[in-house]
């Protein structure tokens, strides 16, 4: 009988010690997504629904120079091949909210030979000096629910029970704070205590707390030249809009609409803005090593309302400012390419 079992075995053993080969020397070629060689790598023009990418289609058909020339529909999700003044483009949704867009931007970047993402879309103000049509490019983006739910203590009014993991976190916060003027000031809204996203990419023996994703250095700096060479951007009122380029973005799986959490969102993130899916694109565009920048416009102050939220009223007015500013960065990225 072990003389038979053991016969059995053999070949399984054989298989498994050459599957474990083939994974200690990395070649993983016949499972992973295509790996593209191509030197001519494509612009990803991003949004999150329709109005945001209505305005950009609009924009597209009055340009000669640009051109929608196949739609390619995967897993559900519509994308757009064509060009931009000779720029390989592909332009979809993203979907709202977090999962959505961490889903569909992986998507893309495994399917088609992206080298840079600019992702335009609606948000509600955080900052009450902007209004309505007006643009933030933040230079950072933060997740803001990320959190932990904590029970009051009873024998303490006024104060919760954190986990151990919690307490020792924050310490660590509270200690980076002090050599990075970025990272967030965290304190408590009520029973929710923020938290950081464990991030992990190649190279990295473990995850690491990431309090925030930086864009990408050199698409900073051709906003602030398409804001220079633009024509001034304005409402359909003629009123001249704001453009502020740098600061802070938070992404969340909530439409914010309470004044007292945008407040508290100001003095912990220093936040400019707020939305549903920035931090989720950044965050994987970090992980795959891929330029990355996010235009907002405002549709609102979150929660500054009185009564009903009237975000759909501005929503398609602010797609059309933001789609201004983003034609004025592609063409300073057709300028730079080689």
């Amino acid at each position: 009988m072990k003389k038979l079992l053991s016969s059995a075995l053999a070949p399984l053993l054989i298989l498994a010690a050459a599957f474990s080969f083939n994974l200690s020397a990395e070649d993983f070629s016949q499972y992973g997504p295509k790996q593209f060689t191509t030197t001519n790598k494509w612009t990803a023009i991003v949004a999150a629904y329709e109005p945001e990418i209505k305005a950009i289609d609009e924009a597209f058909a009055g340009l000669k120079d640009a051109k929608i020339e196949k739609t390619l529909t995967i897993r559900g999700v519509k994308y757009q091949l064509g060009h931009y003044k000779g720029e390989s483009i592909v332009i979809f949704t993203t979907g709202v909210s977090v999962p959505n867009a961490a889903m569909t931007m992986q998507m893309a970047l495994d399917y088609f030979p992206i080298e840079r993402v600019v992702m335009m879309g609606i948000a509600g103000a955080v900052n009450p000096q902007f209004q309505p049509g007006d643009i933030a490019i933040p230079e950072r983006w933060y997740f803001h629910d990320e959190s932990v739910y904590a029970n009051p203590d009873p024998a303490k009014p006024g104060q919760y029970i954190l986990p151990d993991y919690y307490e020792q976190a924050l310490a660590s916060y509270q200690q980076r704070k002090k050599q990075d003027p970025h990272s967030p000031a965290y304190e408590n809204f009520g029973y929710i205590f923020p938290e950081e996203m464990a991030v992990i990419k190649q190279g990295w023996d473990s995850p690491q707390q990431m309090p925030y994703f930086t864009a990408t250095p050199q698409l900073i700096e051709l906003t602030k030249k398409a804001v220079a060479t633009i024509d001034p951007i304005k409402m359909p009122s003629g009123h001249p809009i704001q453009i502020k380029v740098g600061g802070n973005g938070v992404t969340g799986s909530v439409f914010l609409d309470n004044a007292e959490y945008r407040q508290w969102l100001q003095k912990v993130f220093q936040a400019e803005v707020t939305e549903m899916e920035s931090a989720a694109v950044a965050q994987v565009c970090f992980v795959n090593e891929v330029d990355w920048i996010v235009i907002r416009s405002v549709s609102d102050l979150a929660g500054g309302q009185q009564g009903k939220n009237a975000e759909n009223v501005f929503d398609a007015i602010a797609s059309g400012t933001g789609t201004k500013l983003l034609l004025g960065l592609l063409d300073q990225i057709v300028l730079v390419k080689p």
